[in-house]
């Protein structure tokens, strides 16, 4: 009988002792740490589709290699505060993306940059409207009003070292006539924003002040963005000397 117990036993436990696969992201990355001469152009994956963060990125000369959009439920926990929830959900979406390609031959060693933007009226955050009324409700509460944008960057480098950061940008509204506030919503430019605006468009017309980086409202804060890669040695001015190669020719 402790024969057969045993015999049921060993394969289990053998597989307990069994390692990990490790992924080719770490075995890049220790590569990479025993190699102090390589040179290869590292490569950059941008966890999002968002064609305005694309946009901004490319203003100061960033194409990412990839783009790896990660499914998660961006829903705020019970209690949960603005800056908390920002930072969450970036730092959620760069792992989601670091894992999607850590046995990927072409991405495996990449830099995985992710971002969130909240839209928060103290403690009361504003989520992408999902039905007209929630967008009517959005600019009726943000009229007239401050409010806080906040947008979470998280970079993770090929060694996996996480980097975060929380730019806080103050928007001050006009009042707003409800015949304009049905016109933006009949516009549908609402659609996927937090607050239910985009600030880049029609209703850049509602804004009375901002006090912080005017690029953090539209979805990524640029400076802080450049400031994160250059300090991880991913080589951002590389790519402006190849503007000027151009502009000569």
């Amino acid at each position: 009988m402790i024969s057969s117990l045993k015999a049921a036993l060993l394969p289990a436990f053998g597989k307990s002792l069994t390692p990990a696969r490790e992924s080719l992201r770490k075995v890049l990355a220790r590569e990479r740490a025993a190699d102090k001469e390589n040179t290869e152009r590292p490569r950059l994956v941008l966890a999002s589709a968002s064609p305005r963060r694309m946009t901004l990125l490319a203003q100061v000369g960033i194409t990412p290699d990839a783009l790896r959009p990660t499914s998660i439920d961006e829903s705020a926990k019970r209690g949960e505060m603005p800056r908390r929830l920002a930072s969450r959900l970036a730092r959620t979406k760069a792992e989601a993306a670091r894992d999607q390609i850590a046995n990927d031959r072409d991405l495996a060693d990449a830099y995985v940059l992710a971002a969130d933007t909240v839209v928060a009226v103290g403690r009361k955050i504003l989520m992408k409207p999902n039905h007209v009324e929630e967008a009517m409700a959005s600019l009726q509460l943000l009229s007239g009003r401050t409010h806080r944008v906040l947008t979470s960057v998280c970079l993770i480098t090929p060694d996996d070292h996480v980097r975060t950061k929380i730019v806080d940008t103050r928007v001050r509204f006009r009042y707003l006539q409800r015949a304009e506030m049905e016109a933006y919503i009949a516009s549908r430019e609402w659609r996927g924003k937090a607050g239910g605006y985009a600030i880049q468009g029609l209703a850049g017309a509602f804004v009375q002040r901002i006090v912080g980086s005017y690029t953090n409202v539209v979805g990524l804060p640029v400076t802080e963005v450049v400031g994160m890669l250059t300090a991880e040695g991913f080589p951002i001015h590389y790519n402006w000397l190849k503007f000027a190669e151009v502009d000569r020719g």
